[in-house]
């Protein structure tokens, strides 16, 4: 029941090897590839699986993570978009700053490129992403732009602004109702907002690099913003205009389509709580099995929103809870790569499932914990993989 790496795959873990070399990587982050190691199918995966369902959609394949794919590549990096993907000229492009500001500004793509650098490795996932795609709508990668906080700065926010919303050049037609009328068609550019204290953290930044290289149009190309620790729709993507205002934005990716419904108690009632999606809810998946002989090695990952790990671990066949090896190239907002070795696997069925618990005491919560939750946004439950051998 396990498949040997074929030579193919190991001309090509090799490229990829180099590919990290040439992003900086260190060392010590390049694993020796074992000759001998056979990847181990996972037998929770239905037979006509598909990665893909829709038109458009493009997503990882997680059983390939390893610490030689930290670095996912643009091609590999999941993509969604709701809107056509637009055609944005580099060359032509500029950027707006408008609204609650004292001094409203325009940058073109060069004029942003002159800005002082910053460089971060940062992970998310689509909040639609769960264990039934896989978690296939994910992707870590190395980001390059400018600090969103310094623009914010030179440009002087007014006393009353609250809001910063994102727009990028993608649009489409949306049908709006106003109180009695029916409902009207409307073009409408995508949108998203954070608030005024998230919208300065230093981490935020405007990007138009991944992995070294020009931002792809699929990615969000020439220029998107990166929050780090947010699911990715709040990363915008073509993004062209940032505006100041005083209240909160309301457009349909904030106040209608990726709102999160769940029960919350308020004393002695049951009160039904709607939120924007936002920060990126602590997960860990196992990704990857291998065996090299007698022994077995799990390799997975956890997510969250930057907030430091108390422990991540992993269970065998229901046993106890035992802690893994984290992986010395993660970083606050990368992906935390993770590996558990055991040998003494009987010949038959088996179950692997990690969980992570960070410093404030959060742990990720079973599947049945989240019965409360009447939304597919942010499934972040822990995930049993089944395996033969």
């Amino acid at each position: 029941m396990s498949t040997p790496i074929s030579r193919r795959a190991v001309i090509r873990g090799g490229a990829a090897l180099a590919g990290m070399a040439a992003l900086g990587m260190p060392e010590w982050m390049l694993p020796a590839l074992a000759q001998s190691e056979e990847v181990v199918p996972w037998t929770d995966i239905p037979a006509n699986f598909n990665p893909s369902p829709a038109t458009g959609l493009r997503t990882l394949d997680t059983r390939t993570i390893q610490r030689s794919t930290f670095i996912t590549s643009a091609e590999d990096f999941f993509a969604v978009q709701h809107y056509p993907v637009p055609p944005v000229d580099p060359a032509t492009y500029k950027l707006r700053l408008s609204g609650l500001v004292n001094k409203p500004l325009v940058f073109t793509l060069d004029e942003l490129k002159r800005r002082p650098r910053m460089e971060q490795i940062v992970c998310f996932e689509c909040s639609g992403n769960n264990p039934a795609r896989l978690n296939m709508l994910t992707g870590n990668a190395r980001w390059a732009g400018t600090s969103l906080n310094a623009l914010l700065k030179d440009a002087g926010l007014k006393a009353t602004a609250r809001e910063v919303v994102f727009f990028g050049v993608d649009k489409s037609t949306e049908d709006i109702a106003h109180g009695a009328v029916q409902p009207q068609p409307y073009e409408q550019h995508f949108g998203r907002s954070l608030a005024v204290e998230d919208a300065s953290k230093p981490e935020v930044m405007i990007t138009w690099e991944m992995n070294g290289a020009p931002l792809p149009a699929k990615n969000g190309g020439p220029v998107r913003l990166i929050v780090p620790g947010w699911y990715g729709i709040s990363n915008v993507k073509w993004l062209d205009h940032v505006h100041v205002q005083d209240s909160r934005f309301m457009g349909r990716f904030m106040a209608r389509d990726y709102v999160q419904l769940m029960q919350t108690k308020m004393g002695d009632e049951v009160v039904w709580n709607e939120t924007s999606v936002s920060r990126i809810r602590l997960k860990t998946m196992v990704a990857r099995l291998a065996r090299n002989g007698s022994r077995y090695t799990a390799t997975g990952y956890a997510l969250n929103d930057g907030t430091p790990l108390r422990s991540v671990e992993v269970r065998v066949d229901g046993g106890p809870w035992q802690p893994v090896i984290m992986d010395r190239g993660n970083t606050q907002y990368s992906w935390k790569l993770f590996t558990y070795d055991w040998t003494g696997v009987a010949p038959g069925d088996h179950t692997i499932v990690s969980r992570a618990t960070d410093v404030n005491g959060t742990v990720q919560p079973e599947e049945a914990d989240l019965q409360s939750k009447k939304t597919r946004w942010e499934n972040n439950a822990q995930f049993t993989r089944k395996f033969k051998v």
